[in-house]
């Protein structure tokens, strides 16, 4: 067995295990299929004896008396459902004690005629009764198992790290949620069920055919191995081919949510031009790619095809010889073995592309498997306990980071922060600011050095359980396509609507949110464009206040923000701030004249500590950034009490 013949085994295998949680409706689903086979070819069975009839001479009154006498006397008398065919064996002795009692020589034309019309609608109408339980069976099965597979992804994901999703483009994710997992499922039950049915249908038309003739059998089975093999050395064709159609098609998702998001930016630098011929060169590798793949695959009806009627004429020519030559069968039988024959082809050719029908499904299963088997970079360690708040101190100890190895974003920083102080982070941009932020939230965890929260790393503690004690406030807001009310008591269970009006009035949202045309039931929308950035900001900070957090984070953010705005937003800010334990990012120093600690930061390290007025007096780069704001004034413009 090669690499990827084992690959794809051990893929087939941890997809099937997916089917295990429902393997009562799976069972159930095999056997109507089971069922469905069978009475498929007995409507082909149902055939024989209307071929008989036709071919059969319509005998004088007195000989159909004298032939019902004689099956009144001889139950065994012989069957028309059998006797066209000649079927022997175990087949032939189930129908001539079924059917074969119902159609006999022993009638007449006329009542043939009526018994046969009613036997070939019996066989359709159970034929289609287990082709309605198949569809339906296996459509629960799918949707079943396309809940199971895409909770499970979507939860993992939720697991995962900033780092997967820094690295990750949204469109790509996007795509293996929905269309891969649509490939999957097509291959997990439509595909799978579809290769039952066809191998059931070959195994019942060959044992009938074997049962009829086994010679001309023989010929209508030479050319399966060459339908079989026509797609073996396109495979691997195949798969490079779909994997880049896919991979091309998260491309342009990608880029069409981009441009979505970014549609502001879009107009703004007038670059509608530029993105349309960016998004022309995107799709038309696609159409390339998937042109190209399709091309390998379109091959497999017309193969198939040519293959199948190859055989058909060997076996016309074959069985003319049988019956015109040799007397070995009936020209009737031979028409109803011919079309058994394409009975048998018909599946035969769908099994044969079957490896092309399921590569996608393939390929995607293998994209999806590549996100479950993402591994959570921090997990919880064992034994570690929730988190309930500090008394004493949070401190950061000799503590560096990077993302890439070659890059150091923070260098050997050290300070400690008491309960209830606001620290405030300064700094040029790309000094390290952020990243030390997303360390006290525990987005990361430090690559040397330690964060200790009374003396205890901080990842002694559930990193669940802490984060929920964070409130953070970002430049960026983020509300979701949802009511003001659920923005502001997003993820919290049981809020009473007193709570969440009150956090509201606190962030002086109030005002907005009632003249909304629904108040607080209003849907936002996606990213909440209907709102200004103030109002934005002010929902956040309701919702902050609402979680009342012992620990804020604060990503001061309100120089875009006209006078009015402005005002509100510092005024909700101030009540925000007062207990808590804040870090606050910087941007205009304005707003931290009243902050307990501030750290100076430049190239990930700390180059100065101290209150606003002790780094005044010390000078250096705060003094330099003091003095590029305020134009070299010592008087400071009013701002928010922190």
């Amino acid at each position: 067995m090669d690499t990827s013949t084992a690959s794809n085994s051990a893929l087939y295998r941890r997809m099937f295990g997916y089917l295990r949680p429902y393997r009562g409706l799976a069972i159930s689903a095999f056997v109507v299929t089971l069922l469905f086979a069978a009475a498929d070819a007995l409507t082909f069975l149902a055939m024989a004896p209307a071929a008989s009839v036709l071919f059969r001479e319509n005998p004088s009154a007195a000989a159909a008396d004298s032939l019902a006498t004689v099956s009144a006397a001889d139950p065994s008398a012989p069957s028309l459902l059998t006797d066209p065919l000649a079927i022997g064996g175990r087949i032939g002795q189930i129908l001539e004690n079924t059917a074969g009692r119902f159609i006999h020589e022993g009638l007449s034309q006329e009542t043939l005629l009526g018994r046969v019309t009613l036997l070939i609608l019996v066989a359709f109408l159970i034929k289609n009764i287990f082709d309605f339980l198949t569809s339906y069976f296996v459509v629960k099965l799918e949707q079943s198992v396309v809940r199971s597979l895409r909770t499970q992804v979507y939860d993992h994901l939720l697991e995962l790290d900033l780092r997967f999703f820094n690295r990750t483009r949204a469109g790509d994710i996007i795509r293996r949620l929905t269309g891969d997992i649509d490939q999957m499922r097509l291959l997990l039950t439509n595909n799978l069920f579809k290769f039952i049915t066809s191998v059931l249908q070959v195994v019942l038309a060959f044992a009938v055919l074997l049962g009829t003739n086994a010679k001309l059998t023989a010929v209508a089975l030479i050319v399966l191995p060459v339908m079989f093999g026509v797609w073996g050395k396109l495979l691997r064709r195949l798969k490079r081919g779909d994997r880049s159609v896919l991979a091309l098609s998260s491309d342009i998702s990608s880029h069409i949510q981009e441009t979505v998001y970014g549609a502001r930016q879009v107009k703004a630098a007038a670059a509608e031009g530029f993105e349309a011929r960016r998004f022309f060169d995107l799709t038309g590798r696609y159409f390339k790619a998937h042109v190209r793949t399709e091309r390998v695959r379109a091959l497999a009806s017309p193969l198939s095809e040519m293959v199948g009627a190859l055989g058909t004429v060997m076996i016309l020519w074959y069985g003319a010889r049988i019956v015109h030559i040799n007397h070995e069968m009936t020209p009737q039988a031979f028409l109803v073995f011919l079309a058994f024959s394409m009975k048998l082809y018909q599946p035969a050719k769908w099994l044969s592309k079957f490896p092309s029908v399921v590569n996608p499904g393939l390929v995607s299963a293998e994209r999806i498997f590549e996100f479950l088997d993402t591994p959570v970079e921090m997990p919880d360690r064992p034994g570690a306990r929730a988190f309930d708040g500090f008394g004493r101190s949070l401190r950061f100890e000799n503590v560096s980071f990077h993302y890439n190895p070659d890059e150091p974003v923070l260098d050997d920083v050290s300070f400690e922060v008491r309960p209830g102080q606001v620290v405030a982070l300064v700094g040029p941009s790309g000094a390290g600011k952020t990243t030390l932020a997303d360390l006290v939230a525990r987005f990361y965890d430090p690559v040397s050095g330690r964060i200790t929260l009374d003396g205890v790393d901080l990842r002694e503690f559930q990193a669940k359980s802490y984060r929920a004690k964070l409130g953070i406030v970002t430049q960026e807001t983020v509300l979701f396509h949802d009511t003001v009310r659920h923005n502001i008591g997003y993820a919290l269970e049981h809020v009473s609507e007193d709570s969440i009006r009150a956090a509201a009035d606190a962030a002086n949202a109030t005002e907005f949110i009632e003249r909304l045309p629904d108040g607080y039931d209003t849907m936002l929308g996606e990213r909440a464009t209907r709102l200004s950035g103030g109002q934005r900001q002010r929902v956040a900070i309701a919702r902050a206040i609402l979680r009342d957090p012992p620990i804020l984070i604060f990503d001061e953010a309100t120089s875009a923000l006209d006078s009015e705005s402005e005002r509100l937003v510092q005024d909700a800010i101030e009540r925000l701030l007062k207990g808590r334990t804040v870090f606050v990012i910087a941007h205009r120093l304005s707003t931290i004249r009243h902050a307990d600690l501030i750290l100076v930061m430049d190239r990930g390290r700390i180059v100065q500590r101290g209150t606003h007025d002790e780094l005044i007096a010390q000078g250096g780069l705060y003094g330099k950034l003091h003095s590029l704001q305020f134009d070299m004034r010592t008087e400071l413009p009013a701002g928010p009490a922190y």
